[in-house]
């Protein structure tokens, strides 16, 4: 039977369109961190790098491979960790995408170890050439104690899910640890109008 993150992680990836407390612990993950608005090719080039790098994981047993531990899965969605250059934030200037510093990822299996994903980098890139190979790495992260809540919409309105999700912070005395925050994307742009895109944002709390 494969594993599915969908209907095995419900509380990681599917929260209710309503503030929640969670306790997210260790995950590994391929990583790429970057700079600048997200619309510009450069995202969708370092975005395909770590897509190519966790299907060379996924796909291993169909060419002979098989890693101690692996299961059948289905690939996880793509994250990132966005927050804002330290030169916007001093000089107070109004949001601009172009002042956006973030490090995207996807997640790996458990039986994914830091040998394993090195061996599978170097094998994917020599088939697939992308320029951001080489800045993908491999790290283990840990969310802790945060407050997520699932939005549906555009990612220019995501404001008003953080509006939410502010005063429940706030009602209840929680701290935000970092002005950084998680964005897990569970639709594909490509297929799925904005209004009905689904997204889960996640705030790191003490």
């Amino acid at each position: 039977m494969k594993f599915e993150w969908r209907k095995q992680e419900k509380e990681l990836y599917l929260p209710k369109a309503r503030p929640m407390e969670i306790t997210v612990p260790k995950q590994k993950f391929y990583t790429i961190s970057g700079k600048g608005d997200p619309n510009e090719p450069q995202f969708g080039e370092e975005t395909a790098a770590l897509y190519a790098m966790s299907y060379g994981i996924r796909m291993m047993p169909k060419k002979g491979i098989v890693p101690e531990g692996y299961f059948g899965y289905t690939v996880y969605p793509l994250e990132g960790i966005w927050t804002l250059s330290d030169e916007s934030v001093a000089a107070g200037r109004e949001f601009n995408k172009a002042d956006l510093v973030y490090k995207i990822m996807i997640r790996q299996p458990d039986f994914v170890t830091e040998e394993l994903a090195l061996a599978n980098l170097e094998q994917v890139s020599q088939k697939k050439f992308n320029l951001n190979n080489q800045n993908v790495k491999f790290e283990t992260i840990e969310d802790g104690k945060c407050v997520q809540m699932l939005h549906v919409g555009s990612y220019d309105d995501e404001f008003k899910t953080f509006e939410i999700m502010k005063r429940y912070c706030d009602e209840r005395q929680l701290v935000r640890r970092t002005f950084a925050h998680r964005e897990i994307y569970l639709s594909d742009p490509r297929k799925v109008m904005p209004e009905k895109m689904k997204t889960v944002l996640r705030y790191f709390i003490e």
